[in-house]
């Protein structure tokens, strides 16, 4: 059977009053234009309350909150974050008190160990890898991984040996470095490693008992660092697989132990959205309680903007 050319009886649809709609969008909550001279706190404030604007102000006040209540903030970054820059902001949020520990992957520290001894990193792979040059940087390999085993056989963890060897030598740029300035601030770092996945796993000087015995010694430290997040912030910078891993790892064991996280703020901020990420540290370990926010950004503009944000809002309450 087929069907006749007739056109749908509209007579009898039903319409109801547009105010009595419930609506997403509603100019209670729209942008207002920016004031010159009146600075980043209010410039934040005239942000809509709509989407991902009204998410940065609640990530904005659950830190500050944190910091406050003494939930704790805890960074994961990803050496993107490192290399772009940003270790000096990072540094101005420790000395402040937003930074409660900090998690980082194995090319985390190599950026930031090659800025503490030159003030320079990222090399041009294209470049280098065809004639053989790449991660061949003699101080890199040859020192880091010095570092890595004397630490670790003195019973410290990854992170605590690369510290401790910044902070023993002060080299040139160490004020640019993250992991001297922790060292220095009693901020606990962690290093999460991937085994073949950094230049220095190639280099001679590389340990695989001393890098294995390390990072999994900074696990067990990081957990204990999420475990104490009650009311607490996370977040995952720069970071697509190895430390949203590492941090639901974390969750679990802490639930194992009887740790509710109320209040938790999980936040992924990238300039893209991965599956991990947003699974693994916005939606899983908040699904029970707390929240969990992405912010879609480039970190060299997002986590400064992010920083003042923050330092504003503390500063004006």
């Amino acid at each position: 059977m087929s069907f006749p050319y007739e056109e749908f009886d509209l007579s009898g649809v039903t319409t109801y009053p547009l105010k009595s709609r419930a609506s997403k969008a509603r100019a209670e909550d729209f942008g207002r234009p920016h004031e010159p001279g009146t600075g980043i706190g209010p410039f934040v404030d005239a942000l809509p309350n709509i989407l991902a604007a009204a998410d940065f102000k609640t990530v904005v006040r659950a830190m500050v909150d944190a910091k406050r209540a003494g939930g704790g903030v805890l960074w994961g970054l990803g050496a993107h974050v490192i290399k772009t820059g940003l270790g000096p902001v990072v540094i101005d949020l420790m000395e402040r008190g937003f930074v409660s520990a900090i998690a980082t992957n194995g090319a985390g520290v190599i950026h930031d160990f090659e800025i503490a001894l030159v003030g320079a990193t990222s090399e041009d792979v294209d470049e280098a890898l065809g004639p053989g040059r790449f991660g061949m940087a003699d101080e890199t390999g040859r020192l880091l991984n010095g570092a890595i085993v004397e630490g670790v056989g003195a019973g410290l963890g990854l992170g605590q040996s690369v510290g401790r060897f910044l902070s023993a030598k002060q080299p040139q740029f160490a004020r640019a470095s993250v992991l001297a300035a922790a060292a220095r601030l009693d901020v606990p770092v962690t290093v999460h490693v991937a085994i073949g996945t950094d230049i220095i796993h190639m280099h001679p000087a590389a340990s695989g008992a001393a890098i294995g015995e390390g990072s999994l010694r900074d696990f067990r430290y990081f957990v204990s660092n999420v475990a104490r997040l009650e009311h607490g912030v996370y977040l995952n910078c720069g970071s697509a697989v190895i430390l949203p891993e590492v941090f639901l790892k974390a969750v679990a064991l802490a639930r194992n132990r009887g740790v509710a996280f109320a209040g938790l703020t999980t936040v992924n901020l990238d300039f893209v959205r991965t599956y991990r990420a947003l699974t693994n540290v916005v939606a899983r370990p908040t699904a029970v309680s707390g929240r969990g926010y992405s912010i879609v950004g480039h970190h060299e503009i997002m986590i400064p903007l992010l920083a003042a944000a923050v330092i504003e809002l503390d500063r004006s309450l």
